[in-house]
């Protein structure tokens, strides 16, 4: 294992660290119980955001956290669920008087611990709704879930809800919007290599250098099936069509298409399967309105790519365009 890294039970703290050090004027971190929080918080007269999940999948999701997206993230150890203390602390730290929405990806531990601090914190007066992604079209149960994994469409999610909350939007109106797109947005991944997580020390799995995992999870868990390495166009259409077959997206339809790095691949080959994804929607005659290229929701070090589309209409689009500015995700300020 090759890391830079002081000691594997070390590196999420001293990661929060860092990232308190280098965005002071966006957010603060607290450790004990551990989460980060927008730099103003709390905003009173304003629903608050609160996200959050195992570490390892950066920038989601302290990387979001700031004007126009999220108003706290509550960081577990990696690919671990944090723990309600620390969603209760920061639901307090948050609360501005109109409610807290809970954006909580579809993983079995980071939704009974979200429920639990929802309990505390309504028990303690703050009202809390929750949104739980699950746009993955690979399986349907996994090693970490019941139901479809959450995956890409958290971060558009937490971005469209971040602006209609910023622009004074009430608790119901956050959630209608937050089950409004992920009920239009769908999912699917693959990798090229494993990761090695710290304190494990050795590859999650074994992928041989010839093959592919198609549908993989954003921890390693199993896709839909193994395949011989295949070139890029390939890969592409075994992404894209289980995604446009299950929303369904028909011709007319706009979408924002998000393509996703998972942590080892390089920027260079994420365009290049965008460009494969624009000619596969053209060939439908579905319009690419909005996109997103980036390393956004990643697996450690792990090689590989997802496609998330996201069905547009104008207010999504409106919300989309709104000014944000967290670390990982900025423009209009």
């Amino acid at each position: 294992m090759k890391k830079l890294i002081n000691a594997p039970d070390a590196v999420v703290a001293e990661a929060l660290a860092g990232l308190a050090a280098a965005h002071p004027d966006l957010l603060r971190v607290h450790f004990n119980p551990d989460y980060i929080v927008r730099a103003d918080a709390p905003v009173r007269g304003k629903v608050a955001l609160i996200s959050g999940g195992g570490s390892g999948h950066e920038p989601l999701h302290g990387g979001f956290v700031g004007r126009g997206m999220l108003d706290a993230a509550c960081p577990g150890a990696i690919f671990t669920s944090p723990v309600p203390d620390q969603m209760l602390a920061a639901a307090r730290a948050v609360h501005g008087g109109r409610g807290v929405l809970q954006v909580v990806k579809n993983y079995t531990g980071d939704v009974m611990n979200f429920e639990m601090a929802a309990e505390l914190a309504a028990a303690e007066g703050i009202t809390v709704a929750s949104v739980v992604t699950n746009d993955d079209v690979a399986v349907r149960d996994s090693l970490y879930t019941a139901g479809r994994r959450g995956v890409g469409v958290t971060v558009l999610l937490e971005k469209i809800v971040g602006a209609a909350a910023e622009a004074g939007a009430d608790l119901a109106t956050c959630q209608r919007i937050a089950d409004q797109v992920n009920a239009q947005g769908r999912s699917m991944g693959m990798a090229l290599t494993s990761c090695t997580v710290p304190h494990v020390g050795r590859p999650t799995f074994d992928l041989p250098a010839d093959e592919m995992e198609i549908g993989i999870g954003i921890h390693g868990e199993p896709g839909r099936t193994r395949l011989p390495l295949a070139p890029a166009a390939a890969v592409a259409e075994l992404l894209a069509r289980p995604i446009i077959d299950d929303l369904p997206l028909r011709r007319g339809d706009h979408v924002l298409a998000f393509v996703n790095g998972m942590g080892g691949t390089p920027l260079i080959e994420l365009y290049l399967m965008f460009k494969e994804l624009t000619g596969i929607l053209a060939g439908q005659g579905i319009t690419i309105s909005r996109s997103l290229v980036g390393s956004y929701i990643t697996s450690l070090e792990m090689a590989g790519c997802s496609f998330t589309l996201l069905k547009l209409d104008d207010e999504l689009t409106r919300l989309w365009d709104a000014p944000v500015l967290t670390p990982a995700l900025r423009w209009g300020m």
